[in-house]
């Protein structure tokens, strides 16, 4: 499994150096980490790196590599149970996780989106009445346009894109 946390992130949890990495053959357990303030608060923005459906969790707490991955794993699953996709996080998340490596950034396509991602959340977060958990499931619901197709369909919904990641993927073995 790689994280792929931004440098402040990775200067907070002590990651050390970071290498550049591929996107991991099963993209399902490629994610990429952000950390952002809201209101004096901090909070880690988790993007699965193809498709960028993300989930936001509190940051407070998190001071070295093995919480972040301990707190990041545990969002991710809680989220995606919540939302239908246990099966998904059972069979392709579950096992990567025991193997966590740390990478840079994919691209700046990723970096982006998920600066449009932050900017919906912080505006969500900052009205008091969502919480972190909630704020996911309507960034999901976003339309970005890294996940378009091309001019017949501009934008796309990173669950929809994740959704997809099954059909796509020679990974399923």
């Amino acid at each position: 499994m790689i994280f792929r946390p931004t440098q402040k992130l990775s200067t907070k949890i002590g990651a050390g150096t970071i290498k550049s990495l591929p996107l991991a053959e099963n993209p399902y357990a490629d994610w990429s980490a952000r950390l952002f303030t809201v209101d004096r608060t901090q909070y880690l923005l988790l993007s699965n790196t193809s498709s960028l459906y993300s989930t936001v969790m509190y940051g407070k707490g998190i001071t070295d590599s093995s919480r972040f991955i301990e707190r990041g794993l545990s969002c991710i699953r809680e989220f995606m149970q919540d939302d239908g996709q246990q099966f998904i996080y059972a069979r392709f998340i579950a096992p990567a996780s025991v193997s966590v490596r740390f990478a840079t950034a994919l691209d700046r396509s990723v970096t982006g989106s998920m600066n449009d991602l932050i900017h919906h959340a912080t505006w969500w977060l900052s009205s008091g009445e969502m919480s972190p958990h909630a704020v996911g499931f309507k960034l999901n619901e976003s339309l970005l346009t890294a996940l378009g197709n091309g001019k017949s369909e501009p934008y796309g919904k990173p669950r929809d894109a994740f959704k997809a990641l099954l059909s796509q993927g020679s990974f399923q073995q």
